[in-house]
C-alpha cells in the first residue's frame, strides 16, 4: 500500500498522487503518520494487526479510523468503540451481530465486516471493515436536498439488490435512512453500500433476541407503523415502507412524515396519510410523474399487507413511473448517464395528464370496470381513515343498482344506535346503584 506524507491517506500501489492535497504517494512504510498526544492510538498497531493512520469520523458509538490491515495489506476503516459502549452487554452484542450478519452476507452493496474483537493491551473493542471512497446519503441531500431520478432509480435498484440477499436469508435491517446508504462515486454513478446491519431484526426460528417486546429500534422518520409499535411481526415489508420514505426525500426535498421530536413523528406515522409526491411538483427541482403518487401510496401503505411486497418491487415500480423499461436488476449495472437519458426521452409521455375525472353524476365520468365513477389520485390518496389499519373491501355501483341508501333506512339505522345507547345508560344506573 502507498501513503500520503500529507494527510497519511491510504492508496493501492498503482496510485500516483493524493487527489486531496496533490502530494506525491511513497510507501506507506516510509511514511508512518506522526504520533500525537491528542489520540495515542494513530501510528500504533490494534490486534498487532491494524495500523491505524488518521481519525475519519467520531460518532456516538465510537470513534473511525483510516488504516492498513498488515495481515492482508488492504485498506480499511477501523471503529474503535467508546468505552460506555463497550461496557454495555446489549450494545456488544449488536456489534458482533453485526459482523456475524454481514460477514454472512458478502454482497457488492452491502459493506464488508471482515473482524469484530478486542484488543487486550489497549483494553478496546473494534470493528474493522473495507474503506469507502464517498459519502452518505444524508450528506448528498443536506447539501442538494433533491436528486435525480436517474440517480434516485439506481440507488433504489442497488440497494434492492442488496436487500433482497438479506431478506431471502430472513434478515430485516430494521435501520434505513440516509445516514445508512454510503454512495461510492464512479464515472457511470454511485455504488451504493448498504451500512449497519447491528439493529437487524433475525427472522430465522433460532435466532437470538436482542429487543425486548414492545420496543422501538430505528429511526423515527422512515419506521413503518408496525415496528413504530414495537410488533414482533414485522417483516422484510417494515424495510420497504423506510426504503419509500427515502425514495420519498430524494424526489420532494422532505420527509413524508415531519415533526418535530420522536413522539411527534411517530403520532403521524400512525395516524396521518403524507402529501402525495405531486403536491411538491412546483417545488421539486426534477419533474414527478403523476403515476408517482400511486407507487408511493402503496409503498408507504400502513397496513404491510397491502403495502408493495418487496423493495424490488418498490424499485421496478418507481422505474415505470419515471418511463423506463427493464427491472431493477437490469437498472443497477446501467450507467447514470444512460439512465438519464432514457428518462429525459420518456419525460413528456410520463408527464401527461390523466383525463379530467368527473364527478358521479356526469355520464361522461370515466368508470371503473363496475360502472362506479373514479376519483382522481389525489382524493385517493387522503381517503384513508388516519385510525385504519387495514383495508377494507372495495365497494362498487352496480348497474341499476342505487349507490345511495333510502331515507327510512339511515332513520332505523340512528334509531337503533340512540335505542342501544339508552339501554346501556340505563345498565350503567342500575349498576353504579
Amino acid at each position: 500500500m502507498k501513503s500520503c506524507p500529507t494527510c497519511q491517506r491510504v492508496y493501492p500501489n498503482d496510485a500516483g498522487f493524493c487527489p486531496a492535497d496533490g502530494t506525491a504517494l511513497v510507501a506507506a512504510s516510509m511514511a508512518p503518520p506522526p504520533m500525537t498526544d491528542e489520540d495515542p492510538r494513530i501510528g500504533k498497531r490494534l490486534c498487532n494487526r491494524y495500523e491505524i493512520r488518521r481519525v475519519v469520523a467520531d460518532g456516538g458509538m465510537g470513534r473511525v479510523y483510516e488504516g492498513i490491515d498488515r495481515q492482508n495489506d488492504a485498506r480499511i476503516a477501523v471503529k474503535v468503540l467508546h468505552d460506555d459502549v463497550s461496557k454495555d452487554e446489549v450494545s456488544l452484542e449488536r456489534f458482533k451481530r453485526e459482523y456475524e450478519i454481514s460477514s454472512a452476507l458478502p454482497h457488492d452493496h452491502i459493506v464488508n465486516v471482515t473482524d469484530f474483537q478486542r484488543d487486550e493491551a489497549a483494553k478496546v473493542w473494534l470493528l474493522v471493515m473495507e474503506f469507502l471512497d464517498g459519502e452518505e446519503l444524508r450528506v448528498v441531500l443536506k447539501r442538494e436536498k433533491f436528486l435525480p431520478p436517474e440517480r434516485i432509480v439506481r440507488m433504489l435498484s442497488q440497494t434492492a439488490l442488496g436487500l433482497d440477499e438479506a431478506h431471502a436469508r430472513q434478515f430485516v435491517h430494521r435501520d434505513l435512512k440516509p445516514d445508512n446508504l454510503f454512495l461510492c462515486g464512479t464515472r457511470d454513478g454511485d455504488i451504493v453500500k448498504i451500512l449497519d446491519f447491528g439493529s437487524v431484526k433475525d427472522k430465522n426460528k433460532d435466532a437470538k433476541k436482542l429487543t425486548v417486546l414492545g420496543t422501538t429500534i430505528g429511526s423515527p422518520y422512515y419506521m413503518a407503523p408496525e415496528q413504530a409499535q414495537g410488533l414482533d411481526t414485522l417483516d422484510a415489508r417494515a424495510d420497504v415502507f423506510a426504503l419509500a420514505a427515502i425514495a420519498y426525500e430524494c424526489m420532494c426535498g422532505a420527509v413524508p412524515f415531519p415533526g418535530s421530536n420522536g413522539p411527534s413523528i411517530l403520532l403521524a406515522i400512525l395516524t396521518k396519510d403524507p402529501d402525495p409526491p405531486s403536491l411538491y411538483a412546483s417545488k421539486a427541482k426534477f419533474h414527478l410523474p403523476p403515476k408517482m403518487d400511486e407507487v408511493m401510496e402503496e409503498a408507504l401503505a400502513k397496513n404491510p399487507n397491502i403495502r408493495t411486497k418487496s423493495v424490488g418491487a418498490l424499485a421496478d415500480a418507481v422505474g415505470a413511473a419515471y418511463g423506463l423499461v427493464g427491472d431493477h436488476k437490469q437498472w443497477a449495472k446501467t450507467p447514470q448517464a444512460e439512465l438519464a437519458k432514457q428518462v429525459e426521452e420518456a419525460k413528456s409521455r410520463v408527464m401527461t395528464p390523466a383525463p379530467k375525472l368527473a364527478s358521479a353524476g356526469d355520464p361522461f365520468a370515466v368508470r371503473d370496470p363496475f360502472g362506479a365513477p373514479q376519483q382522481p389520485q389525489s382524493q385517493q390518496w387522503g381517503a384513508q381513515q388516519p385510525q385504519q389499519q387495514y383495508a377494507q373491501p372495495q365497494q362498487y355501483a352496480m348497474a341499476g343498482v342505487p349507490t345511495t341508501k333510502t331515507p327510512w333506512v339511515l332513520i332505523a339505522v340512528i334509531g337503533g344506535v340512540l335505542a342501544l345507547l339508552v339501554v346501556g345508560g340505563a345498565v350503567v344506573a342500575f349498576v353504579l346503584r
